[in-house]
């Protein structure tokens, strides 16, 4: 960013006050304030996402090549991660003002554990922080059928 150029409105982002929308097959709404969106970011090593979870949201299971903090704003979720290490699967229920850590690589979800939406922001420790949706990476690829079964183990009535 050029500092000649630098203007308040570059450190200033007004748009998490809007719900995501959840109108998909998720029931989950993201609105990000990654360095594209929010200039001020750049070089800042920082950026947070609002995640709106309607009833049965969820948020597949995905990586961040960075740590995450997710603090719950409303409502209750299912939050938990996969330790690669031993394939032991780590998860508990968070509620209104409870934050968890995801550290960097590590596999995990987030499920809308009630009977009403949630609100919650995850703080990441990059201002453009990668996603990688697991499912997406694994049966949304180029990849032939026959090839996809055999580094799965999954039956091709199964894809």
């Amino acid at each position: 960013m050029d500092p000649s150029k630098v203007i308040v409105d570059d450190f200033v982002l007004t748009g998490l006050r809007v719900p995501g929308s959840t109108k998909n097959s998720f029931k989950l709404g993201t609105n990000t304030a990654f360095a594209a969106q929010f200039p001020g970011l750049n070089d800042m090593g920082i950026s947070i996402t609002r995640a709106d979870l309607d009833v049965g949201g969820i948020f597949p299971i995905h990586t961040h090549r960075v740590s995450e903090l997710l603090i719950v704003v409303e409502g209750t979720i299912v939050a938990g991660f996969i330790d690669t290490n031993n394939n032991t699967a780590s998860y508990t229920t968070l509620h209104k003002g409870d934050v968890m850590i995801f550290p960097p690589t590590l596999l995990y979800f987030v499920v809308n554990a009630r009977y009403t939406p949630v609100v919650a922001y995850a703080c990441l420790a990059s201002e453009n922080p990668v996603l990688q949706l697991v499912h997406f990476a694994l049966f949304r690829n180029n990849l032939p059928s026959e090839l996809v079964e055999k580094i799965t183990l999954l039956d091709q009535a199964l894809l």
